[in-house]
C-alpha cells in the first residue's frame, strides 16, 4: 500500500538560499503525523510543496502515490488543506463560502457542514470579513474536514481558538485517524501534537532532524529523577552509571539527569536504601528542545 505522503530528496530554495534540504519522508496511512520546528525552519514551505502550491527546486513528493507536480490534480483530490494564513472570501457568509467550495468538489455535504459547524460553535450566517481571527479559523477547519479527505494537511490549525474549541478540534483529528485517514499536523502547540500524534518529525533549519514515534522519542529523551536515601546519597556510584548525565546532591536527595532507560540507575541505587523516587518525565517540548539545541 502506498504511503499517504512520500518524499525523495525534496528541496526548495528561495533566491539561492535553501529553505528545505533534501528531505526524505514517509508518512503511513491511518496516522497523525506531527510536524515540528521553530519559525523559519521550513514547515510551511514543506506544506505548500505537498499541496502543490510550490514547485520543488529538487527531488519530488507524492500524495497517495500521485506525484504532486506531474499528477497535481489527482494529488490535490486526496487533500483537505488548511493554510496557516487562511482568510476565505470576506464578502461571503461562511455558509455561502462552504457551499461554493462544496460544489467545486462535486457537491456539498450540507449535513456534514452543519454538524462540523455545530461542534465548533460556528455561526454559518456571518460574513467571513466580519469574523474574528479565531472564528475565521473555524471556517478553515470546516472547509478542510467537510469532504472527508484521505489526507488532512493542517498548518497551525488551532491558532486563535479558545481551549474548548481546541479540544473539540483534537477530537476531530482522532476521529479522522480512527476512520482510516491521515493527518499531517504542523503546529507550535506541542501539547496538542503530543495529545494526538502517533509520529513526529522535527525540522531544524530546513533539515529533517528526526522522525520517530512519540513514545519512543520520549523514552530516549533526557529525564530527571530525584532519589531520596535513608543516608548519604552514593553520588560517586550513581555517576558511574552509563545513563547518568549529571548527578547533584542536596541533603539526602540525589538529583540525576538520565538519558535513556533508568534500569541500571535504580539497580545501583537500591542497596543504599532508597526512601523515595520522584521522576520528572519528559514531554514533547523537552524532546524538541534537545534536538534543536543539538543542531546549534
Amino acid at each position: 500500500m502506498e504511503n499517504a505522503i512520500q518524499t525523495w530528496q525534496l528541496s526548495k530554495n528561495y533566491h539561492g538560499r535553501p529553505a528545505l534540504r533534501a528531505m526524505d519522508l514517509a508518512v503511513p496511512r491511518d496516522a497523525v503525523f506531527g510536524y515540528l520546528g521553530p519559525n523559519g525552519a521550513g514547515k510551511t514551505t514543506t506544506i505548500r510543496l505537498l499541496a502543490g502550491l510550490l514547485r520543488p527546486s529538487g527531488g519530488r513528493a507524492a500524495i497517495g502515490g500521485y506525484d504532486v507536480v506531474r499528477e497535481r490534480e489527482q494529488a490535490q483530490r486526496q487533500i483537505g488543506y488548511l493554510p496557516g494564513d487562511f482568510a476565505g472570501y470576506p464578502r461571503l457568509t461562511a455558509a455561502t463560502y462552504l457551499d461554493y467550495l462544496g460544489h467545486l468538489r462535486g457537491g456539498p455535504d450540507e449535513a456534514r457542514i452543519r454538524t462540523l459547524a455545530e461542534r465548533l460553535d460556528l455561526d454559518l450566517s456571518v460574513r467571513i470579513g466580519a469574523m474574528s481571527h479565531g472564528t475565521r479559523q473555524k471556517v478553515g477547519i470546516v472547509q478542510a474536514f467537510m469532504h472527508s479527505p484521505a489526507l488532512l494537511v493542517l498548518d497551525e490549525p488551532t491558532a486563535g481558538l479558545d481551549p474548548i474549541i481546541q479540544r473539540e478540534f483534537l477530537t476531530l483529528v482522532r476521529e479522522a485517524r480512527d476512520e482510516g485517514r491521515t493527518v499531517f499536523l504542523s503546529s507550535h502547540n506541542l501539547y496538542e501534537v503530543e495529545a494526538v500524534a502517533d509520529m513526529v518529525g522535527i525540522l531544524v533549519r530546513g533539515n529533517l532532524a528526526v522522525v520517530e514515534a512519540v513514545e519512543k522519542l520520549k523514552a530516549q529523551a533526557v529525564r530527571r529523577i530525584d532519589l531520596t536515601f535513608t543516608g548519604a546519597p552514593p553520588a560517586d556510584a550513581l555517576r558511574r552509571v552509563a545513563a547518568a548525565r549529571d548527578v547533584a546532591v542536596s541533603g539526602a536527595t540525589a538529583h540525576v539527569v538520565v538519558e535513556g532507560h533508568t534500569t541500571d540507575l535504580l539497580r545501583v541505587a537500591a542497596p543504599y536504601g532508597v526512601e523515595q523516587i520522584v521522576t520528572h518525565e519528559p514531554d514533547l517540548e523537552d524532546v524538541f528542545l534537545s534536538y534543536y539545541d543539538a543542531q546549534g
